[in-house]
């Protein structure tokens, strides 16, 4: 189960085509586009901390295509490198720092919108955040493809500027309060469903491995067996 469905992903893939045929003839690197949507997501962020929500979301809902184009262009231009990987992956947790960090800091900072529970909401949705991607690097260090789950980063990129650009503080602020919400119930829910998938996976694996060395034991064999291999 995933928040997004995939036509909405397909389609959004279609309408960035002709940008990511636009930079591969330029020949622009998809690391500097990695790069560059970073700092524009920083940028985001740091808007969000001064309480100016709608207008980060729609610079955040802008900017988040140069997430998507790194990869698409990285694919069609032969240049997708282990480092590529490394340091998208590496700026991604960074950019997730600031969004959510940048509302952690406009909760405890505004005079209208003061919370200290939403900011605390805010702080724990960053720490699920990177714990998403932690456990999935670690499930794949392990040999396995940990990407199951409600809250993939597409959703969360989504999550953290669309909704906030339709309708900022509106209606007191209580749009932007249950997006926050949402999107730390949702990544700790994540979090919980890589667990549950990578303990089922390493105990079936074990409980292979022990069965296959049973069978390879003579001790395990029938009777007959034994006396025939004496």
């Amino acid at each position: 189960m995933t928040l997004l469905p995939d036509w909405v992903k397909n389609g959004y893939l279609r309408l960035i085509d002709p940008v990511a045929d636009w930079l591969v003839e330029r020949r622009v690197h998809p690391n500097t586009i990695t790069v560059f949507g970073t700092v524009c997501t920083v940028v985001g962020g740091i808007i969000y901390a001064t309480g100016h929500i709608k207008t980060g979301g729609w610079f955040l809902s802008i900017t988040a295509l140069f997430d998507v184009l790194a990869g698409t262009v990285a694919r069609r231009s032969n240049l997708s490198s282990t480092f590529g990987a490394f340091l998208d992956s590496t700026l991604d947790r960074l950019a997730d720092g600031f969004v959510l960090g940048g509302l952690a800091v406009f909760y405890a900072t505004s005079g209208l919108h003061h919370s200290v529970p939403l900011m605390i909401t805010a702080l724990l949705g960053l720490l699920g955040a990177f714990l998403t991607s932690y456990t999935r690097a670690r499930a794949e260090a392990l040999g396995l493809d940990a990407k199951v789950g409600m809250l993939q980063r597409p959703e969360r990129v989504v999550l953290m500027a669309a909704p906030q650009a339709l309708f900022g503080l509106f209606f007191n602020g209580w749009p932007l309060a249950i997006i926050i919400v949402v999107l730390t119930v949702t990544a700790w829910i994540t979090v919980i469903q890589r667990v549950v998938f990578v303990y089922s996976a390493t105990t079936r694996a074990a409980a292979a491995s022990a069965r296959t060395e049973a069978e390879a034991s003579p001790g395990s064999l029938p009777a007959a067996a034994r006396r025939a291999l004496v």
